[in-house]
């Protein structure tokens, strides 16, 4: 005290007792810096939990007998060739990435490097889209007897009831381009033009000398002969169509109309011409479940009711759903070798010599009987009903038919997830290949859901 009364600590600034400080400056903060370089150990088994849908997927390939795929294979022990990526990764690959909603090559490819799962499947094994997206519709075989196997292992486990089955449609929109429908004419004239430009390339290939040239003017001849395969497939299509639509008309012929209409009532208008995707000439425009019209397929499936097990499954360009009950119970039969003892399938679905088919052969349909704009009951028997018919009326309007005809709307929930893991649209052309995808998302839907039926039975 005695310091500073002489003055020691004069200078000091004078200390304010309360209030805020005030502080110049900008303040220093600890900010995310990701330019930077790090390097991490990284255990890929840690990458997943040990319950992970992909752990399921892995599971169940490694049980695969992909012998005829192995034996394609010309990189041998003891033998030059640089080893491809193995069968198995890739069906497991593409088992995930469908559960996924995941259907670009290129996006999976990307995945294998940064999503936590696909880095785990993939193991370090570096995977290339074009391989992917090649190997995803080369082996429909392959997927149509892995889709019989999971099912007979699935019924052998006692997991799915397969006396009764249920049948719904799908509609998918297309790759076809609505703008890519030409009528006859028009195809007539790009076949001719496509026949000329395929003649004139192969020329210019055969007169160049130039390696690097005739390499691309190859690539161009290759695309140009496609073409001109695909444009005479739309015309052999649109062949068909038309004598489809005379057949027809021919079963049911319209009353006959006088040749001069009447003074003021309009003419008959001419009738609209057909036309066929030149891009993918199977494909037709149907009528969607928004209501609109678009290029589409209608995929058809055949599941077991209660456990949503996906049993047989066909790719149609039919724009209505009236007589695919038959061709589907006829799949079911070459894959499970008999019919179901119950066929539950949505109004539309059945005809009269369908049903009467189905009865002679054991199998009950239950499919609602369509109403009339007359507003008669359609329960009630007619005329002209078959046997067949007669039962199924009977067998409809009792309570314990449509008691069980309302276990088919469980069947909706594999809809549901169809749209979930991706099946808005089919990026691929032609029917087989879009059967090859619709294969693949059985495949994964059985797999996952015969899982948790498994946990569900040893609970």
């Amino acid at each position: 005290m005695a310091m500073a009364e002489d003055g020691l600590f004069e200078d000091l600034p004078e200390q304010r007792a309360g209030g805020p400080r005030e502080i110049g400056g900008r303040p220093r903060l600890r900010v995310p810096v990701r330019d930077q370089v790090e390097l991490r150990a990284v255990d890929l088994e840690s990458l997943v939990a040990a319950d992970h849908p992909v752990r399921v997927i892995w599971a169940y390939v490694e049980q695969l007998d992909l012998s005829e795929l192995e034996m394609r294979i010309k990189a041998r022990e003891g033998h030059p060739g640089h080893p491809p990526i193995a069968p198995r990764l890739l069906v497991a690959l593409w088992l995930y990435a469908t559960s996924e909603g995941v259907g670009s090559a290129r996006a999976l490819a990307r995945l294998c490097e940064s999503h936590d799962a696909f880095r785990w499947l993939a193991g370090g094994v570096s995977v290339n889209p074009h391989t992917l997206s090649d190997f995803r519709v080369a082996y429909p075989a392959l997927l149509d007897r892995l889709l019989s196997e999971n099912v007979a292992a699935l019924a052998v486990a006692g997991l799915i009831d397969l006396d009764t089955l249920a049948q719904d449609g799908l509609r998918v929109r297309a790759a076809a381009g609505a703008s890519s429908f030409r009528r006859r004419r028009t195809l007539e004239k790009q076949l001719k033009r496509a026949g000329r430009v395929v003649a004139r390339l192969k020329q210019e290939l055969q007169d160049d000398p130039d390696a690097s040239n005739r390499r691309l003017q190859a690539a161009g001849e290759r695309a140009a002969r496609e073409r001109e395969a695909r444009v005479a497939k739309a015309l052999a299509g649109l062949a068909a169509l038309e004598k489809q639509k005379q057949e027809a008309a021919a079963r049911t012929p319209k009353p006959g109309k006088p040749d001069d209409p009447p003074p003021g009532q309009p003419a008959d208008k001419p009738a609209r011409e057909l036309r066929v995707s030149t891009t993918d000439p199977e494909v037709r425009v149907l009528k969607m479940s928004d209501g609109g019209f678009r290029p589409g397929w209608n995929m058809q499936i055949a599941s077991a009711v209660e456990q949503q097990i996906i049993v047989e499954v066909d790719v149609s360009s039919s724009g209505s759903d009236r007589g695919l009950a038959r061709p589907m119970l006829e799949a079911i039969r070459r894959r499970l070798g008999r019919l179901p003892r119950r066929h539950l399938a949505d109004g539309g679905f059945t005809t009269a010599a369908d049903i009467e088919w189905a009865q002679r052969e054991g199998v009950a349909l239950h499919c609602p009987p369509t109403r009339t704009k007359h507003r008669t009951d359609p329960f009630k028997p007619r005329a002209k009903d078959g046997p067949g018919v007669a039962v199924w009326r009977r067998r409809m309007k009792s309570p314990a038919g449509k008691g069980r005809y309302k276990r088919r709307a469980i069947c909706e929930c594999i809809n549901g997830r169809a749209r979930r893991y991706g099946l808005h649209q089919i990026t691929v052309r032609g029917r087989d290949k879009a059967l090859s995808l619709l294969r693949w998302f059985a495949l994964a839907n059985n797999i996952l859901q015969g899982h948790r039926l498994a946990c569900l039975a040893t609970a």
